[in-house]
């Protein structure tokens, strides 16, 4: 009987000092500055997917709401840019008559400075064009955006094809 209750008090011993253990491991690993470095890159992924799948979706009769969510998702010159040609390609998307569906197959951030709060990206687009009363096109495009950090989170500040061989 009481070669049980020390067996039993060592492995209770063990087991708390394994619990301590894993704990602290736990808690040094979620504070550590790879782990805030990680979180800051996977946030700018995906406010870089959502923004490039705004700027690459519209459709010519809601063109008010897509040029704002551009708006929404961009920031700096690209922004600036939106909103100083904001009419002419209003009229451009209308005249076209075409709805454009997107999707982000696959994203990367390529670079990132936390501290300066920048960042770019790369991200491969599947975009299917569909003419009013013509035939649906599929396209997969890859493109290169640079990400801002901004009070609202992350946004676009350029996006743009990204060429072969690049």
């Amino acid at each position: 009987m009481r070669i049980f209750t020390v067996v039993a008090a060592v492995a209770a011993v063990l087991a708390f000092g394994f619990a301590a253990y894993a704990g602290v491991a736990w808690y040094s690993a979620s504070n550590s500055s790879e782990s805030s470095f990680a979180s800051a890159r996977d946030e700018a992924l995906r406010s870089g997917q959502v923004g490039v799948t705004n700027f690459l979706t519209l459709d010519y009769k809601k063109v008010d709401e897509d040029l704002q969510r551009w708006l929404n998702s961009s920031t700096g010159d690209l922004r600036a840019e939106i909103d100083k040609d904001k009419d002419s390609r209003k009229k451009q998307l209308v005249d076209a008559k075409s709805v454009t569906t997107s999707k982000v197959l696959d994203a990367a951030v390529t670079e990132l400075d936390d501290r300066a709060g920048s960042a770019s990206m790369i991200a491969v687009v599947e975009s299917t064009v569909t003419p009013d009363g013509g035939q649906k096109v599929t396209k997969i495009n890859r493109y290169l955006t640079k990400l801002t950090r901004t009070e609202d989170g992350w946004k676009l500040s350029q996006l743009g094809p990204l060429r072969s061989g690049v």
